[in-house]
C-alpha cells in the first residue's frame, strides 16, 4: 500500500510540475460522487446496472489524465511531433462508497506514446495502451465500439479530413487473465469515413490467438473425463473420485489447445439535420476468450480442473444508439436511447448463465432550461432482461426456497422462480449548469428523485437474506420489495 502510494503521489507531482523541457502539459479528467441515502437496504443504487440508464445507477468515480506535448504539434506542416499520455482512474471516494477511497481502487489505466510524421506522413504512431473506441452511448456510459481495451502494443493510424485507418497489434494476456498471464497476440484495426459533418461511418475489428504452451500452467487446456454439469456444480474431482476410487493421484491430466477469440464492431452516425443534433448507432459481435481452470479441493487436496472447452463457444451480439435532440434551442432539449443485447453459450444449455440471456432497454431524457444555469431534468427508462437457460430471478421474498413451478429443488441448477426481469425506472429533478445550457454540459449540480419498480423482489444492491443459512439466523420482512426510491445529492464534471 505505501508503495502504491509513493506511485500516485509521483503521478499526481508529475501532472503538476512544469515540463523538463519545451512542449506544453495539459490535464482533462472527470469526477462524480453523490450522497444517496437509502432506507430500504439498498446500496445507493437505484437499480442492479446501467440497463436502467446510468444516472442514479452508478457509484463515485475519478479519472485525471495528462498529455505532455514534448514536441507540438504543427497541423500546418509535416513536422515530427511526439506527446506522452497518461491516465489514473478509479472507482472510489472517501465517504462515497465502501472503498472509502483507498488508493488500491485506482489503477494507471493508461499510459501510452504517440509519435507524428516519423518515417510516414500523415501517420500517427501509437506505443503503450491501445485502447480505442468510435463513441459512446452518453446515458447508458457503454461503449459498444470499442476495440483493444486489453491490449498492449504499437499501432499506426492514417488520417485525412475523409479517412481515418487505425491497425494495431499486441498481446492481450495481462488485460484478460491478469494474475495467469500467458500470451495472447492481438490483431486487429478500424476504418472510419466522414462525409463533411453531416455523416460517418466506421467498422473495425480484432483477432486474439493463445497458443498452447507446452509446460505453462496457464496456457490452454482441457482435462478429459470432465463433464459440464459436475464443473459447473465443482464436483468434477469428487465425481472422478467416485468412479475411480483411491486414484485421486491419477486424476486425468489436461489436454493442450490453441485459444481463439475475436471481436468485430460497426459504427453510424449522422447529425446537424433539423432538430437532429446527432445520432450514434453502435453494434459489435464477439466471441469471448476461453477461460483456462478452476482449482477444486478434495478431501484435503487442491486439484486445477481445465475448462477451455467448457468455455470456447460463448458470443455476444450488442447494438445500442442514441438520438440527440434539440426541440426548442436554448430551452429544451431532450436524448433517446436503446440498448439491445443476446449472448449465447453453445457449451451451457443446462443453467442459467450471464452468457445465455437477452436483454433490451430504452431510455428517454428530457432537459428544461429555465435559465442558462437552472435546468428542469426528467428521466424515464423500461428494461427487460430474459434467461434463455432457465429460471434465473427470483419475483418473492420466499423465492429463495423455489425454482420452476414454485418447486423446491435444493439439487437444481437454477437460482429462482423467474426467466425474466422487468425494470421500470423514472427519475426527476433540478439541475444547476454553470457553463449553459446543455444536457451534456458539465459541471451539473443536482438534487434528484428517483423510483424503480420491478417484477423481482428486491432488484437493486442491497442486504437482505439472500441465502438459506442466512435466513435461518436474520428475520426475513414477510412481504415482497418491487419499488426502491432514492433522493440524491450530486456533482459531475469534466475538465
Amino acid at each position: 500500500m505505501k508503495r502504491q502510494t509513493t506511485m500516485i503521489a509521483a503521478f499526481a507531482a508529475l501532472l503538476i510540475a512544469p515540463p523538463a523541457q519545451a512542449g506544453r502539459a495539459d490535464v482533462g479528467g472527470y469526477f462524480r460522487i453523490a450522497a444517496r441515502p437509502d432506507l430500504q437496504g439498498g446500496d445507493g443504487k437505484l437499480g442492479y446496472w446501467n440497463l436502467y440508464g446510468r444516472l442514479l445507477n452508478e457509484g463515485p468515480y475519478a479519472a485525471v489524465e495528462m498529455k505532455w506535448d514534448i514536441l507540438e504539434r504543427d497541423p500546418a506542416t509535416r513536422a515530427v511531433w511526439t506527446s506522452l499520455h497518461a491516465k489514473v482512474e478509479g472507482g472510489s471516494i472517501m465517504n462515497a462508497d465502501a472503498g472509502n477511497g483507498s488508493l488500491e481502487n485506482l489503477r494507471l489505466s493508461q499510459v501510452y506514446v504517440e509519435a507524428g510524421n516519423v518515417g510516414l506522413e500523415r501517420v500517427r504512431w501509437r506505443v503503450g495502451t491501445l485502447d480505442t473506441w468510435f463513441g459512446q452511448l452518453g446515458l447508458y456510459d457503454a461503449w459498444p465500439a470499442r476495440l483493444f481495451y486489453e491490449t498492449i502494443g504499437v499501432s499506426a493510424d492514417y488520417e485525412t479530413d475523409v479517412v481515418d485507418l487505425m491497425l494495431g497489434v499486441g498481446d492481450s494476456g495481462y488485460g484478460l487473465k491478469g494474475t495467469e498471464y500467458d500470451t495472447i497476440l492481438t490483431p486487429g484495426g478500424a476504418l472510419r469515413l466522414s462525409f463533411g459533418s453531416h455523416l460517418e461511418l466506421g467498422v473495425g475489428g480484432e483477432y486474439r490467438y493463445e497458443p498452447y504452451v507446452a509446460g505453462n500452467t496457464h496456457a490452454p487446456y482441457q482435462t478429459p473425463g470432465v463433464t459440464y454439469e459436475d464443473w459447473l456444480r465443482g464436483e468434477s474431482v469428487e465425481r472422478w473420485v467416485e468412479d475411480n476410487p483411491d486414484l485421486l493421484d491419477y486424476f486425468p491430466d489436461p489436454e493442450g489447445r490453441d485459444a481463439h477469440s475475436w471481436k468485430a464492431i460497426g459504427y453510424l452516425g449522422f447529425g446537424g439535420l433539423g432538430p437532429i443534433r446527432w445520432n450514434n448507432l453502435f453494434a459489435n459481435v464477439q466471441r469471448l476468450h476461453p477461460e483456462g481452470h478452476v482449482t477444486e479441493s478434495y478431501q484435503g487436496h487442491d486439484v486445477d480442473v481445465y475448462i477451455h472447452d467448457f468455455t470456447d463457444q460463448r458470443y455476444q451480439f450488442n447494438a445500442g444508439d442514441e438520438l440527440q435532440l434539440i426541440l426548442w434551442p436554448h430551452r429544451v432539449e431532450a436524448v433517446w436511447g436503446g440498448l439491445y443485447g443476446r449472448y449465447w453459450d453453445l457449451d451451457n444449455t443446462i443453467a442459467p448463465s450471464d452468457d445465455a440471456r437477452v436483454f433490451y432497454s430504452t431510455v428517454f431524457r428530457l432537459q428544461v432550461f429555465m435559465t442558462d444555469t437552472v435546468h428542469l431534468l426528467g428521466e424515464t427508462s423500461l428494461a427487460r432482461e430474459i434467461s434463455t437457460n432457465g429460471n434465473a430471478y427470483r419475483e418473492h421474498w420466499d423465492s429463495i426456497f423455489a425454482n420452476t413451478d414454485g418447486v423446491s429443488d435444493t439439487r437444481g441448477l437454477e437460482y429462482g422462480d423467474a426467466d425474466h426481469r422487468d425494470t421500470w425506472q423514472g427519475k426527476a429533478g433540478i439541475v444547476f449548469n454553470p457553463l449553459g445550457p446543455g444536457i451534456y454540459t458539465r459541471p451539473s449540480l443536482r438534487l434528484l428523485y428517483g423510483v424503480q419498480q420491478s417484477n423481482v423482489h428486491a432488484a437493486f444492491g442491497n442486504a437482505f437474506v439472500q441465502t438459506l443459512d442466512q435466513y435461518n439466523d436474520l428475520e426475513l420482512p414477510e412481504k415482497d420489495v418491487h419499488t426502491h426510491h432514492l433522493v440524491a445529492l450530486e456533482t459531475e464534471v469534466w475538465f
